[in-house]
């Protein structure tokens, strides 16, 4: 949500309002209240600038998560693209395609249940794949 600098000046003129009354209330000299607002607001604008920068930067963030959804790995093809680390991938390619399905749904958040069926494999086989795949990259990485 965007900071709203009218809706925050009103609460600090509110709020300033009410001080003051307090402060002639018990007796503080009236040169002195007009120095404690100067100081108040520079303190607000310190705030307000600080404010208003988080929130600029809270939703440059909010941006950048909504892009990356954007870019969901859908395909082995895609799970190959994402990945920088050239050793890696190197290694992916020398693995062959129901493995690298069974990765990408294993990403996507299936079980292993759920993925039997889907690959044709059967729990066990997938878990010797991963298992497989497991101690080859711990070879090469």
């Amino acid at each position: 949500m965007a900071y709203n600098n009218g809706r925050e000046n009103r609460k600090w003129l509110i709020w300033k309002e009410a001080e003051e009354k307090i402060l002639r209330e018990h007796g503080v000299d009236e040169t002195t209240t007009p120095q404690i607002r100067t100081d108040d607001r520079a303190d607000f604008n310190s705030n307000r600038r600080f404010y208003h920068w988080t929130s600029d930067f809270g939703e440059y963030l909010e941006g950048m998560a909504d892009r990356e959804r954007n870019t969901e790995v859908k395909t082995v093809a895609d799970l190959l693209n994402e990945i920088e680390d050239e050793t890696l991938y190197r290694a992916l390619l020398t693995v062959d395609r129901r493995t690298l399905q069974i990765i990408l749904l294993k990403m996507q958040g299936y079980s292993t249940k759920e993925i039997s069926p889907l690959v044709g494999l059967t729990t066990g086989a997938i878990y010797a794949r991963l298992d497989h795949l497991r101690k080859k990259l711990r070879k090469i990485l």
